[in-house]
């Protein structure tokens, strides 16, 4: 048995409905995760899970979710090694200790290049600075994220299908994993 992290990449349902945790943890039994459990609202969950591949935990998750709330939403998932990689990755750790909350990864379901780094440049106007470690996107806001144009670049169109969380939820994920 593995454990593994999901990430929604929206809670909204329809309208201005949300997703409630025990619903998706429910639906997450369902289809035969093993000890579903969620962190706060926002679309985190961690399960285990015997003999699948990460695509098809990801098709399951979905179509699953499509069929209990009408609605497709992406969900990344990730085994408990490469999420112990990207908490040891993280490239701003003195930024982090200081403030978590303008420390934020978009977790990809494919790596990226590091050639968007290139392509993002223009929209970091900011002080906001990029990296990627085991294709994930790093970045630190250095003034406050959610007025930064960089936010509205960081599209499934323009990168592929992932999903953000900031530095706090990251940790939290980790510690709970490695619990």
């Amino acid at each position: 048995m593995a454990s593994h992290i999901a990430l929604l990449h929206s809670v909204t349902i329809g309208g201005s409905r949300r997703l409630v945790m025990a619903e998706w943890r429910a639906m997450m039994a369902a289809i035969g995760l093993d000890n579903p459990r969620t962190w706060v609202a926002t679309g985190n969950a961690l399960f285990d899970a015997d003999k699948a591949t990460i695509a098809q935990l990801e098709h399951r998750l979905e179509a699953a979710f499509a069929q209990s709330f009408g609605r497709q939403v992406d969900t990344i998932v990730k085994t408990a090694a490469h999420w112990a990689r990207l908490v040891a990755a993280y490239p701003f750790p003195d930024e982090a200790e200081r403030d978590g909350t303008r420390i934020a990864v978009r977790v990809m379901r494919k790596p990226l290049e590091r050639a968007v780094l290139k392509q993002l440049q223009p929209y970091a106007t900011q002080g906001e600075r990029l990296a990627i470690t085991h294709g994930d996107l790093w970045i630190h806001f250095d003034q406050d994220p959610t007025r930064s144009r960089l936010v509205n670049a960081l599209t499934t169109k323009r990168l592929g299908v992932g999903t953000m969380r900031n530095w706090n939820t990251v940790r939290r994920l980790g510690d709970m994993i490695a619990a």
